[in-house]
């Protein structure tokens, strides 16, 4: 069984994919952080500001099949969409507790590419089309390369130059907590365009979902 927080259609708005139309399809449970605020302290993450907990989200629901929940993607995904590839995004939490070879193959086959946003510390299954690792922390990477490395900046325990000799085909920095009504965050996403400015092997990576004000 799959348990999904929420599925929605939206554009994705970080990274080397900004801007492209997605399927946002975002797993219950994580194994750095139970997701409750009682246990923020002692968790492997303690930064997360995502709801990741049950399946009572948009969309969200439990699925017994790959098949059944490749049908409730497809019907996320606009009918008439010209010669756009339809594209799914799995994020969570931490999407890779749950997506395995039968999901993958089963998108496959009704066209779908697959992407996958991960803390990078369980091993990916086969078959992902877009690998973006998000490190958290001091947690240990399993996974050293990929399409795109994306690092939440600041860390006092996980440096840009600790990842930056991994293979990955793009670096990105996302300046934590990024409103662009907050002074707390405009200094943070100054010092992280200072970084890249710096160190030009890392991009600026903006939350461009919450700037432009969609999901």
């Amino acid at each position: 069984m799959y348990q999904v927080k929420e599925a929605f259609y939206t554009l994705q708005g970080e990274g080397a994919q900004a801007g492209r139309a997605s399927v946002f399809c975002r797993f219950s449970g994580c194994n750095l952080w139970s997701g409750r605020e009682r246990d923020r302290a002692t968790a492997r993450c303690t930064f997360c500001d995502t709801d990741f907990v049950g399946t009572d989200g948009q969309g969200g629901g439990r699925f017994e099949t790959p098949a059944a929940l490749a049908e409730h993607i497809s019907a996320l995904w606009p009918s008439e969409a010209g010669r756009a590839i339809p594209y799914v995004v799995f994020t969570g939490g931490e999407p890779l507790l749950q997506l395995d070879p039968a999901l993958i193959a089963t998108l496959h086959s009704v066209g779908f590419e697959v992407a996958v946003e991960t803390n990078g510390t369980l091993t990916p299954p086969a078959g992902i089309d877009w690998l973006c690792v998000s490190p958290k922390g001091k947690n240990t990477l399993v996974i050293d390369q990929g399409d795109e490395l994306k690092l939440v900046y600041p860390q006092t325990e996980a440096p840009p130059e600790a990842f930056a000799k991994l293979d990955f085909r793009h670096f990105f920095l996302q300046p934590m907590d990024v409103s662009p009504l907050d002074a707390h965050d405009n200094d943070t996403v100054a010092r992280t365009t200072a970084y890249c400015l710096a160190n030009p092997q890392w991009r600026l990576s903006l939350q461009t979902h919450k700037i432009a004000g969609f999901d």
